[in-house]
């Protein structure tokens, strides 16, 4: 069967994806160049090993993470991988233009190739929020807005709010969190009845949703501490976000098991909270000094994910808000996911930070903690700023956005070499 996007939509998107391509390509071309690499063999090696983990993570990761809905796998993998491909090309570009500031050509390394995947990371958990919804032309929109938001929301934090570069890479999960809120907030709820065989899980779908997490989970240390360059930072980082995981997946798997009725566990909450202590520890891994807290982060982490899913689902997604039009349908809980825990994570960055300055100095007190509570607050206006102003822009006719009858269906986009029954 072929696809069910309208004529009109068919014929402007690849026009309009290969002309951003091709001013992509007059970019580089003009304005990029490869840096002299300084390091030895040793340690190119192992910054290639540190950005294939960053790779894996974000491309098989989060791209098997959101196939568990039973007519939305192809779209959720393959429109991942697309939107990785692409936010690392603008990523890179913008990273360079903003820290340069145009002076000479940029100078591409590994390392900013690294950088600029963990950046782009962020368009593809908020697409956990909106996916089923959009078309990829909305997608394609929605990733040059988002990097460009949160690449711009790391410079002003870094050169007027005097973050460190870790710790505003690491609030790339509540940023996306509710940057994917926001814009779902805006778009048409699916229909309560015709919508919902589609909006559920289903066994081998599932299994593979459970591929992503075991990706996700394996390779989080390197993704936490990527941007560390201490070694002694980094070793705390590693060892801090394994002890959390671990807490956390273990509290998830008790806890699903315990809210439910039968005592049976959701294979939907051990998709996503068994990363909860992950996504916490992530911005204060290299401040922690004992394994036993990062367990704690990992411990609160987990309860804070089920709790989200068990109750926030039922609040904000299933039924309508006060107004009636603005409620929230998160398709693959974001929320609950990256976004509290991320929240939880920069909670204990700043008391950890706070707790470093010398009591006797009250002044350098206050003024850490002003300092850290703004970037972290100054990431979520950002977020839900651009969220609003994307989801507004995505509503417009013009994209011709798929109908809320044809959410969360493959068969919208992609050709099938016949019709399965039962499909």
């Amino acid at each position: 069967m072929g696809s069910k996007y309208q004529q009109s939509v068919r014929g402007c998107l690849p026009l309009w994806i290969l002309m951003l391509e091709l001013i992509l390509l007059l970019v580089f071309f003009f304005f990029t160049s490869y840096g002299t690499y300084s390091k030895d063999q040793k340690e190119l090696l192992g910054t290639y090993r540190g950005f294939q983990d960053v790779v894996i993570i974000a491309a098989l990761g989060l791209g098997f993470l959101n196939t568990s809905l039973r007519r939305h796998c192809w779209s959720s993998v393959a429109f991942n991988l697309f939107l990785l491909a692409l936010g690392v090309q603008l990523t890179v570009l913008l990273d360079g233009f903003l820290n340069h500031i145009f002076f000479g050509k940029i100078n591409i390394n590994l390392t900013s190739i690294q950088r600029a995947t963990m950046s782009a990371t962020s368009v593809l958990i908020s697409a956990g929020a909106i996916l089923g919804k959009v078309n990829l032309v909305q997608l394609v929109f929605m990733t040059v807005t988002e990097v460009t938001a949160f690449s711009t929301t790391r410079m002003v934090a870094k050169r007027f709010l005097e973050a460190d570069n870790h710790v505003t890479m690491m609030y790339i999960h509540v940023f996306a969190a509710y940057f994917g809120l926001t814009v779902g907030c805006c778009l048409p709820r699916p229909l309560p009845t015709g919508g919902k065989e589609k909006d559920q899980t289903a066994t081998s779908p599932s299994l593979f949703a459970m591929l992503g997490t075991l990706f996700l989970w394996m390779f989080w240390p390197s993704f936490n501490s990527a941007l560390l360059t201490i070694p002694d930072e980094r070793k705390k980082a590693v060892f801090n976000t394994y002890y959390a995981l671990a807490v956390s997946a273990v509290t998830a798997i008790s806890m699903s098991a315990l809210i439910h009725p039968k005592g049976k566990i959701s294979m939907t909450h051990i998709h996503n909270a068994v990363l909860a202590g992950g996504v916490a520890v992530g911005a204060p891994c290299y401040l922690i000094h004992s394994p036993w807290l990062a367990m704690v982060l990992g411990f609160i982490a987990g309860l804070t994910s089920i709790g989200g899913a068990k109750v926030l689902l039922i609040c904000l997604q299933r039924k309508p808000d006060i107004f009636g039009i603005c409620s929230i349908y998160d398709t693959y809980g974001v929320h609950y996911t990256f976004g509290l825990p991320g929240l939880l994570g920069g909670i204990a960055n700043i008391v950890l930070k706070a707790l470093q300055v010398k009591w006797t100095e009250t002044s350098m007190i206050g003024y850490q903690i002003l300092t850290d509570l703004g970037v972290l607050s100054f990431t979520i206006l950002m977020g839900v700023a651009f969220g609003l102003l994307t989801g507004f822009l995505l509503n417009l006719k013009l994209w011709k956005s798929p109908s809320v009858t044809n959410y969360f269906n493959d068969q919208t986009f992609w050709k099938f070499p016949h019709l399965a029954s039962g499909y």
